[in-house]
């Protein structure tokens, strides 16, 4: 019995947001998920590192609802069947995707950024003609205090720093209340001050949320201080503190040791 599948008792899933067990996926031929098992207590934040080619985009486009597994289980929460579920709905239900390369209205300032995605309908043709709510002000700002762009509120996100842009896109994830981000590379092309305060965002929105954090800097994931699945070949080749996977011989041979 896979890890995962020693949480399910009867069908029901308990204390775990995110179940995956048993999940494959291939592409032509290859096997970009090889029995893949993974399972996400709530409020957990997780690291997944591995090479290139380990799964690591794959499983998150599984989670997402963009690629649908040949076989396997994935559940969200207590019975929710993600696999039977497309993109829209898979974010609907509290499932939020940062990519690795931000996406942000350049032209707006960063309050109207997060004003047009907050949950709701904020659709630009409506958002030219209504003003924000009391309630809908205060969630913005509570958002800038977590990104840290208070002080930039007003300006164009296009003038913005990459590292800034990867805050604001994650705010503009918060704005549509996850229960669950997936957080691909996001410190990728930032300086070692954003990659540290990116850590710190990171550990604040997690007393809130649960987080999978996709990542290749050893150092950042140390920083995070998290429990940390290494991926290889589309399975779990060893999971565990970032202490126990950085010592483990097969992770040093097939990841670390390059």
């Amino acid at each position: 019995m896979t890890e995962a599948a020693a949480t399910a008792t009867g069908g029901q899933f308990t204390e775990t947001i995110l179940y995956v067990d048993g999940v494959n996926v291939s592409f032509d031929g290859f096997r970009a998920l090889n029995d893949l098992s993974l399972v996400l207590e709530p409020g957990e934040m997780r690291a997944v590192i591995g090479p290139n080619g380990a799964g690591k985009t794959t499983m998150m486009d599984v989670i997402t609802g963009k690629t649908r597994p040949d076989t396997g289980k994935v559940v969200f929460g207590k019975d929710t069947d993600l696999t039977r579920l497309d993109e829209p709905a898979i974010a609907a239900l509290g499932i939020g995707r940062k990519f690795q390369k931000p996406t942000v209205f350049e032209p707006h300032t960063v309050w109207d950024n997060l004003l047009l995605a907050l949950a709701g309908d904020r659709r630009p043709r409506f958002a030219l003609w209504a003003r924000e709510t009391a309630e809908e002000r205060d969630r913005i700002e509570d958002i800038l205090k977590t990104i840290r762009l208070a002080d930039v509120r007003h300006r164009v996100a296009g003038g913005l720093s990459h590292g800034q842009k990867q805050w604001l896109e994650i705010g503009m994830l918060l704005a549509q209340e996850p229960q669950l981000l997936l957080v691909d590379e996001p410190v990728a092309g930032m300086t070692d001050a954003e990659t540290e305060q990116t850590a710190e965002l990171l550990r604040d929105i997690n007393r809130t949320r649960s987080v999978v954090v996709v990542e290749h800097d050893m150092a950042f994931v140390r920083a995070l201080g998290v429990k940390v699945t290494v991926l290889h070949e589309g399975h779990v080749l060893s999971e565990g503190s970032i202490d126990h996977v950085s010592n483990d011989p097969k992770v040093v041979e097939v990841y670390l040791g390059r």
